[in-house]
């Protein structure tokens, strides 16, 4: 017997005849005590009959087999509670459903949805799988916690140097940290290959970067870089458009798009030309380090004078009292 997961489905599509499993949701959030539903697709042509299969992967620890569901819900005691999950089947929408009830922390997880399918032997194909956070009932999460977009574009100085572009997308103050990043020519189907930096946690929101270079000669090309996250509005995914470089030159906005919404949202890019935006930022990093280090300076300057003071009022009593 095979496994396939979630990463591998495109592929083997292609020779089952897109036969996979597809969860739309890369993560969901939860509070406390509440419940949660995570959603899974398949694209089987006798649906009603399958098998769907749910597992769960915590850090460091195995794959946990969870249920299965053919026709009727199947209800299992979890973790001392009873009914704590409950998987469903909707065979007008071909979609299987995970309730997981009486959320605790412990139930932080990537649950996988799953079903077996005979090619020459028995496959078992994975969905993408879906990150569950738990968080408590004290937590606000009431304002706009999707990634607020800045882009940088390619300086004039960078192309005339090195004859080739970097568009550098910053994506700030989102929750929670699960978020996927990937770029496209505008109309295009293929996913360029891009670089993706670490997630960084800036209070109780986080931020990451996603940049792209491109030669000389792709520039006149418009690029999206599309951004997938469980808080975008309407739960669409996110696409921000970055210009060509003679719409650059000419002053152009960078939008931000909503596939199927009569609707665009418009901010300003934040480009400067004639100086390197990377550099910009790299410059008001090594700012913020030096302000830092400056000040660690001065807290040793005061413990080193602090001491010597009280060592020397110690000094000066001890001679009195003598």
């Amino acid at each position: 017997m095979s496994f396939v997961y979630g990463n591998f489905s495109s592929l083997l599509a292609v020779g089952l005849g897109q036969l996979k499993s597809e969860q739309p949701e890369i993560s969901v959030t939860g509070v406390r005590d509440k419940s949660v539903v995570i959603s899974c697709k398949v694209s089987s042509q006798d649906f009603s009959n399958e098998y769907i299969h749910w597992y769960r992967h915590k850090p460091n620890q195995g794959i946990e087999h969870l249920a299965y569901v053919v026709t009727v819900p199947a209800l299992k005691d979890l973790g001392g509670k009873k009914n704590k999950i409950e998987a469903r089947k909707d065979v007008r929408t071909s979609t299987s459903t995970l309730n997981i009830r009486f959320l605790q922390k412990e139930d932080e997880a990537t649950y996988y949805c799953a079903w077996w399918v005979y090619v020459h032997s028995w496959i078992k194909i994975f969905g993408g799988g879906t990150k569950l956070i738990v968080t408590l009932p004290d937590r606000s999460l009431d304002g706009d916690m999707s990634p607020k977009p800045t882009i940088f574009l390619p300086s004039i100085d960078e192309i005339n140097l090195h004859e080739a572009g970097t568009h550098l997308c910053l994506l700030e103050k989102f929750f929670p940290d699960v978020i996927k990043v990937y770029w496209k020519e505008k109309n295009g189907n293929r996913v360029l290959e891009s670089q993706q930096g670490n997630i960084i946690k800036t209070n109780d929101t986080y931020m990451k970067f996603s940049w792209l270079t491109v030669t000389k000669k792709s520039m006149d090309n418009e690029l999206v870089c599309i951004v997938k996250h469980e808080n975008n509005k309407r739960g669409i995914d996110q696409e921000i458009l970055f210009p060509s470089i003679e719409n650059n030159k000419r002053g152009i906005d960078q939008e931000i798009l909503f596939p199927s919404i009569n609707k665009e949202v418009t901010t300003h890019a934040c480009v400067k030309k004639g100086s390197d935006s990377l550099q910009l930022q790299l410059t008001n990093t090594c700012a913020c380090y030096t302000y830092l280090l400056l000040l660690l300076k001065s807290l040793v300057y005061f413990v080193i004078i602090s001491f010597c003071v009280c060592r020397r009022t110690a000094v000066c009593g001890h001679g009195k009292s003598s």
